[in-house]
């Protein structure tokens, strides 16, 4: 059976994307495009969002996983998952990635001819920063190629052996009220282990500690819905406790984070929080999820689909706008409401008029070709 909470998940995460980029041209952190004027307070809602709109991706990720593995064998799903992760992420660094590096160059002074003099000699020398050659935001694909990849072995087996130990194992434990919480064990690790000395880079060679935590995200997304309705009932009945213990986790955050000096133990109980918060934050959207949105619409198919073109094409778009509108006098809800609409509106012209209609271009955006009407 077909879960529309997780289409429904799917994409108001990848909407939230676009918020959070849109954000990203504000606060004081590092990135492509910023504006003239910088917004210090909108980092505490950006944290926030931080904190579990990746995670709870690679989660729904893992769930789709199982679906697709269970109409498909092995060599069905590795070349499902080649043509619809790596043929995107290749046109998506010829030609989608070029124009966000060069307006990039540009807004910074390190080029100064047209994006037809930029392209063909400069657009993928040397590897980003440095360099110009990137994959930028879609650095999501690759990671969850290789998760795919790495994974359908075991998860093939899983599928033809559901009464495995392991299995029986997670089933009696997450039927307890506490007992989802077992799955913030492997993160825990990770936050203490790896995050202090792998910081985040998205290169995927050497990214350790990304490559660790969001395979076990989604290996415990696939781990998860392998339960069926024993883990859908229980998230459901749990859903207003993840929202607790979610609100009470980001506010220890922000404390150990902006309001205690160092002590003793602050790394170790820092670790478990930013486990048990992002955690806490994905059961509870997937149990809300389960409770009031696993229903079919016209227009939940219409974005499922589009969600992955927008999800390809927003960041381009946005890097546009705010190329021209950063040095512009206006106030912060103004510039941040253009931005948005702006970025969706271009995204959803391109996706209804330049992809959608056409057979030879809906695979370079991960879609299949089946009728549009």
């Amino acid at each position: 059976m077909r879960r529309y909470d997780v289409d429904y998940l799917r994409v108001i995460v990848f909407g939230l994307l676009i918020f959070y980029h849109v954000g990203m041209f504000f606060v004081p952190w590092g990135w492509h495009i910023k504006n003239a004027i910088i917004y210090g307070k909108l980092i505490f809602p950006m944290l926030f969002v931080n904190q579990w709109r990746i995670p709870l991706l690679f989660i729904i990720s893992g769930i789709g996983t199982y679906y697709a593995l269970s109409k498909r064998n092995g060599k069905q799903f590795t070349g499902e998952r080649l043509k619809r992760l790596l043929i995107p992420l290749a046109a998506g660094i010829l030609f989608i990635i070029p124009p966000q590096v060069y307006l990039e160059r540009l807004d910074k002074g390190q080029f100064l001819g047209n994006y037809f003099e930029f392209y063909p000699t400069h657009a993928f020398t040397g590897v980003y920063p440095e360099g110009n050659f990137s994959w930028h935001h879609l650095w999501f694909l690759p990671y969850l190629l290789l998760f795919s990849l790495i994974f359908a072995p075991a998860f093939l087996y899983l599928c033809k052996h559901p009464a495995t130990v392991f299995l029986r194992f997670l089933g009696k434990t997450v039927i307890r009220r506490f007992g989802l919480y077992v799955f913030i064990l492997p993160l825990f690790v990770w936050e203490l282990f790896l995050e202090p000395y792998f910081p985040s880079t998205h290169a995927l060679f050497g990214d350790w500690y990304n490559l660790f935590h969001y395979a076990t995200l989604f290996f415990s997304g696939f781990m998860l819905v392998s339960l069926k309705d024993v883990y859908w009932e229980t998230v459901k009945k749990g859903r207003r406790l993840y929202l607790i213990v979610g609100l009470i986790a980001f506010s220890l955050l922000l404390l150990l984070w902006y309001g205690t000096d160092t002590f003793q133990g602050k790394d170790v109980l820092l670790a478990f929080i930013k486990a048990c918060n992002l955690w806490s934050w994905c059961l509870a959207g997937m149990g809300y999820a389960a409770t009031y949105l696993n229903k079919e619409s016209k227009g939940l198919k219409y974005s499922n689909e589009a969600v992955y073109p927008f999800y390809i094409l927003h960041q381009t778009v946005l890097v546009a706008l705010g190329f021209y509108l950063k040095d512009l006098d206006w106030a912060f809800f103004p510039k941040f409401t253009m931005m948005v609409i702006g970025t969706f509106g271009i995204s959803w012209l391109i996706y209804e008029f330049g992809i959608r209609r056409y057979r030879f271009i809906r695979p370079l955006f991960g879609l299949k070709n089946q009728s549009t009407n």
